[in-house]
């Protein structure tokens, strides 16, 4: 098998593909994890598939392997498979972990934060070299669930809030992500990853208008009616549940900071809002 000393986990999902691209693209030998057969199979080369729910399958994946990015799969089980991830690591002499954790996780802020915050405690205490990315909410969320009603419908259906949110490029998640795993000084280390302004789905709204100079507004829906349309669209409880939760969070603010770790750690601002629709406007775009 060809060494690999960095392994992906998650590498069909967003931050996951994007990162193994980059990596691979600078040159660093790197190994896709995949829950599906046919996503490994699509993308061929050193892609091996991995079961977090069968942990003693993991030290065969991670032979080889120096550091792992730890990405998680959302639902009732995540925290219990991520440590069994980082049990297998330890396990196998991986020396170093970068998990893809959340916004705000040492607070505990949301439900979802309190996934997160246990795998973190248990790298923490544990002898290996970690590293923790928090991101805010992607901007990607608004191609993966809002893009139908963007287009069709002119709107932004969201959970009553008027906070600002400081939204964040997934894409410069991996970037970030990149730095961390193939720079130094990074141990111990978490970072708080936000685009470049904080915004309300209103402005929100107003910038998608102005991009794709066509109507767009934000729709204020109760929890229930949120929760209702998120169903319907085929979301788990489970899964809905969580995103309402954390839309109350947010609600009362805290998702407002806008940091510079991005710049720091890739030398670039990271992207605004206004251009992530430019480079999604084929997604948006009214009968797109």
């Amino acid at each position: 098998m060809v060494r690999a000393m960095i392994f992906v986990t998650g590498a069909g999902g967003g931050v996951g593909g994007e990162l193994l691209a980059q990596l691979r693209d600078a040159g660093r030998p790197a190994r896709g994890g995949y829950h599906s057969p046919a996503r490994a199979r699509e993308a061929g080369g050193d892609a091996v598939l991995f079961d977090l729910d069968r942990p003693d399958t993991l030290a065969a994946v991670l032979d080889g392997i120096d550091t792992l990015f730890l990405i998680g799969s959302l639902g009732p089980r995540q925290t219990e498979q991520e440590l069994a991830a980082v049990a297998a690591a330890a396990g196998a002499g991986v020396g170093r972990v970068v998990k893809l954790s959340v916004w705000r996780a040492d607070d505990q802020l949301t439900p979802i934060a309190r996934i997160h915050r246990p795998v973190e405690e248990a790298l923490e205490s544990s002898q290996l070299r970690w590293t923790f990315l928090r991101p805010n909410f992607y901007m990607q969320n608004f191609a993966r669930q809002m893009a139908t009603s963007i287009s069709t419908a002119g709107e932004i259906a969201q959970p009553a809030s008027w906070a600002p949110i400081s939204f964040v490029d997934s894409r410069d998640v991996a970037r970030a992500a990149v730095e961390v795993l193939t720079g130094e000084g990074h141990d111990g280390r978490a970072y708080a990853l936000t685009g470049p302004h904080a915004l309300t789905f209103e402005r929100a709204a107003q910038t998608f208008a102005a991009v794709l100079e066509q109507p767009c507004e934000f729709v204020a829906l109760s929890d229930e009616e949120a929760r209702a349309r998120m169903l319907g669209r085929g979301l788990p409880e489970f899964y809905a549940d969580a995103l309402i939760e954390v839309s109350r969070a947010y609600r009362d603010g805290g998702a407002e900071m806008v940091t510079d770790d991005i710049e720091q750690l890739t030398g670039r601002r990271p992207t605004s809002l206004s251009n992530f629709v430019r480079d999604y406007q084929h997604v948006f775009a009214a009968g797109g």
